[in-house]
C-alpha cells in the first residue's frame, strides 16, 4: 500500500488540494492555499515540508 498525506498550508494550517507520496520531493515549489490564499514556496522531501523565506521587496537594493 502506497502512504500519502495531504499538504498542509504553512500559513492557516489548513488542507490544501495536493496530496504527496512518501517518494515525492518538490524543491521550489508554489504552494497556494484557497482558504487563506496565500503563496508559500516550500521543499518536500519523504514528508519533511520545509517553508522558503522570501527576501522581501522593500529590503533589497539594486
Amino acid at each position: 500500500m502506497v502512504s500519502e498525506k495531504w499538504i498542509i498550508c504553512p500559513t492557516c494550517h489548513g488542507k490544501t488540494r495536493l496530496k504527496i507520496l512518501e517518494a515525492t520531493e518538490l524543491k521550489n515549489f508554489p504552494l497556494f492555499c484557497p482558504k487563506c490564499k496565500t503563496r508559500t514556496l516550500i521543499n518536500v522531501k519523504k514528508f519533511q515540508i520545509s517553508i522558503i523565506m522570501e527576501p522581501d521587496a522593500k529590503t533589497q537594493s539594486r
